[in-house]
């Protein structure tokens, strides 16, 4: 008998073992996606592999906190993803502690999902994480504009 893979695998969108072990594990999830322009961030808590998001952060919310304005291009960049992670670890603060869900992204040290959740950890948010897997410090701050635009979220 021929086991035909289910729609989302086919299209590559969902890793279904992945997924079924997060959802086993019964804690909310934080999810990081990258796209070809934003970096997004998402508290989602599941019920009967229900998905409700709870906290969305997307890398264009930058712009607001004194990104440049000519430099949109790079909100996708590591930098950003820092920023946004930052961002985001802040408004969840008071929500219950959650696993990481980086979906069908190739886990890479010192990628740009390892710089959110970094951005996440520096907020304060409680995360189980390994150090060793987050970017460089001079690579995150890279950008001359960095500092500022830091300063205005943590205000």
């Amino acid at each position: 008998m021929k086991i035909i893979p289910r729609r989302r695998r086919l299209e590559g969108k969902t890793n279904y073992t992945k997924r079924r072990r997060l959802l086993e594990a019964r804690k909310p999830r934080i999810i990081i996606r990258k796209t070809n322009r934003y970096i997004i961030i998402q508290y989602i808590e599941s019920k009967l592999a229900q998905d409700s998001v709870k906290v969305n952060v997307n890398s264009n919310e930058l712009l607001e906190k004194g990104w440049p304005a000519e430099k949109t291009g790079s909100l996708k960049s590591l930098g950003a993803a820092y920023l946004s992670g930052l961002l985001f670890g802040k408004k969840i603060k008071s929500l219950a502690p959650a696993v990481l869900d980086t979906g069908l992204i190739i886990s890479t040290k010192g990628s740009r999902v390892y710089a959110a959740l970094k951005g996440i950890v520096d907020s304060g948010y409680k995360i189980p994480h390994n150090t060793e897997v987050f970017p460089d410090e001079k690579r995150i701050k890279s950008l001359d504009f960095f500092d500022k635009v830091k300063a205005n979220i943590m205000k």
